[in-house]
């Protein structure tokens, strides 16, 4: 980094809005695998207690099924080992959740048993990168666990049927690669492309970084599949055509950003991968010699990965801090409510934190919207599940599906039905009063919200100025290494590949680094001069390198020596 860097002051205190958390998105153009996944591996569990008169044990099978809501954005081979990971952490947390219920009736102590599993899964949830929905799946369950009757000696067949319930998530969600094995990798390349897209509809810092981001992500999915097909080598050619229209339309391309819309529904749907169209400069470039070099990151290279984000001094440990802390303010203020099982301000105030104090406030406003909204629905629906154990299972499904189908809308949409959907859960085991539940959960609702946000402004995180200063000198050695690639005359495809993919994955990373930074409070002077002109001369190399590749695939495609 350079001496001379410019470091603006950031305000310790920025206005929270209160409109913009609320606004809806346009919805994931696969919200519909998690929601038919967590339906199905959800519906036969629940049918076999009913049939066996065992609905009672819902809560932990349930714990496995809903593991079939993660790894949706992989490729299959990677999704088999996430998901498969995320079954295993659901099983721990089960069973230290429930060995802790049954040594133990004191609500305080389940209470700080509850908060620290609720900070270690959000920890592990944010270094794995596991994506949504994250560690609250985990800290729902876990804490609603720790208040249900529990003896020691059921603990084992109860992780069985949880175990049982999360191998049968795992089928679900790696079924799908029997009918159509690159689905994943079409997704995210169609992704691509539409991003590629809107840059050219309407050029500017942030579509473009949009748009980088994507072709990386892209890139990396397609790394992380098995044997190059056909159709994967298609895929590869795709990316190259969206990374391509970025390098070479300095002003809005209308017709181009059409044609790359067209093929990214074309790449979406269910006929053969489109071809590579010749108007695209660059159309395919690199793929040979990026098949070549297919060496993504080794499972060795990942751990010390995960390691490094563990390590002291990670930005993470001050998020898993606050959740340790305002998972436990809530849940000690709503035991002195007078609340008998204090789960939910748990999980409310676990549900808050966020990358930085911006975004923890603007999910406290969707959560506490949400579940309020949520329990007015509950008490609707209520009389209604009471009338078979089949309206009961019924009403869950529905609400699970719902709940994937408006959550990618806007986070308050989506708690709307999540709500009631965990509040009918508690009634496989047991009735409860209905005023009692609803004043239980709106009461809980605004302790963990409150609790949450106050741990979020009492524990500081002046480790993300760090990450971002590490983030910009990553990004600047990236930059000088593709540069002296692209100054080399022997420089071979493969090296220019690993600079170009090296500079594109520092980019993406110094972006999320300063979005995060500048969204948090208490934050020392940010470098934002520097971080610009990094971005601007950062894409302007790698818009170089994309040109330099696609030059070289030409070459043989012409018959030249």
């Amino acid at each position: 980094m350079s001496d001379t860097t410019t470091w603006s002051r950031q305000p310790a205190v920025r206005r929270l809005p209160l409109v913009a958390p609320l606004r809806l998105a346009r919805p994931s153009d696969m919200w519909f695998k998690p929601a038919l996944s967590v339906v199905v591996a959800t519906a036969v569990p629940d049918l076999l207690l009913y049939a066996v008169g065992r609905l009672d044990l819902v809560m932990y099978t349930m714990a496995g099924s809903l593991c079939a809501l993660y790894g949706h954005n992989l490729p299959y081979a990677r999704r088999a080992r996430a998901v498969a990971g995320v079954v295993l952490g659901m099983v721990l947390g089960m069973a230290a959740a429930l060995v802790a219920a049954s040594l133990t009736d004191s609500a305080a102590v389940l209470i700080a048993v509850g908060a620290l599993l609720a900070a270690v899964q959000k920890t592990l949830c944010d270094a794995t990168r596991i994506g949504p929905p994250g560690p609250v799946i985990f800290t729902f369950i876990t804490s609603a666990s720790l208040f249900a009757p529990q003896h020691l000696g059921q603990v084992p067949g109860h992780l069985a049927l949880t175990l049982a319930g999360g191998a049968f998530a795992w089928l679900v969600t790696a079924g799908p690669a029997l009918l159509r094995r690159e689905g994943p990798e079409r997704r995210a390349t169609a992704r691509a492309l539409d991003a590629a897209a809107a840059h050219l509809a309407h050029p500017g810092p942030r579509t473009r970084h949009t748009a980088a981001a994507a072709v990386h992500a892209a890139r990396q999915t397609l790394l992380d599949t098995g044997r190059p097909t056909p159709a994967r080598r298609a895929l590869e050619r795709l990316v190259a055509d969206a990374e391509a229209a970025l390098a070479t339309a300095p002003a809005p391309d209308p017709a181009t950003a059409e044609q790359l819309r067209a093929r990214a529904r074309a790449t979406r749907a269910r006929g053969p991968v489109p071809g590579t169209p010749e108007e695209f400069p660059g159309a395919g470039a690199g793929a040979g010699a990026e098949r070549a070099a297919r060496r993504g990151p080794g499972r060795r290279e990942a751990r010390r990965a995960l390691l490094r984000r563990l390590a002291p001094g990670s930005p993470l440990l001050p998020i898993g801090a606050r959740a340790l802390l305002g998972c436990a303010l809530a849940g000690y203020a709503s035991q002195a409510a007078g609340v008998g099982r204090p789960y939910w301000a748990i999980v409310t105030a676990a549900a808050l934190f966020q990358a930085n104090v911006t975004l923890s406030w603007h999910r406290a406003v969707q959560r506490t919207l949400g579940n309020l909204l949520g329990v007015l629905v509950f008490a609707a629906v209520l009389p209604l599940s009471r009338l078979t154990p089949l309206a009961l299972i019924g009403l869950c499904l529905f609400f699970a599906f719902m709940a994937e189908a408006l959550i990618t809308r806007n986070y308050w949409l989506g708690s709307v039905v999540v709500t009631p959907m965990a509040l009918l859960v508690l009634e496989f085991a047991a009735t409860h009063p209905a005023g009692e539940l609803v004043r239980d959960r709106v009461l809980d609702t605004v302790i963990g919200a409150a609790a949450g946000l106050l741990a979020t402004m009492l524990v500081t995180n002046r480790r993300a100025a760090g990450r971002l200063e590490l983030a910009l000198a990553a990004t600047d050695r990236a930059r000088l290494g593709a540069v002296r690639a692209l100054a080399a005359p022997q420089t071979g495809p493969e090296a220019l590949d690993a600079a170009h993919r090296e500079l594109a994955g520092s980019l993406v990373e110094l972006r999320e680094a300063d979005d995060t930074a500048a969204g948090e409070w208490w934050q020392r002077a940010l470098p934002r001069a520097q971080v610009r002109a990094a971005e601007q001369a950062g894409h302007r190399t790698l818009a170089e390198t994309a040109t330099r590749r696609a030059s070289i695939a030409r070459v043989p495609e012409n018959g030249a020596v």
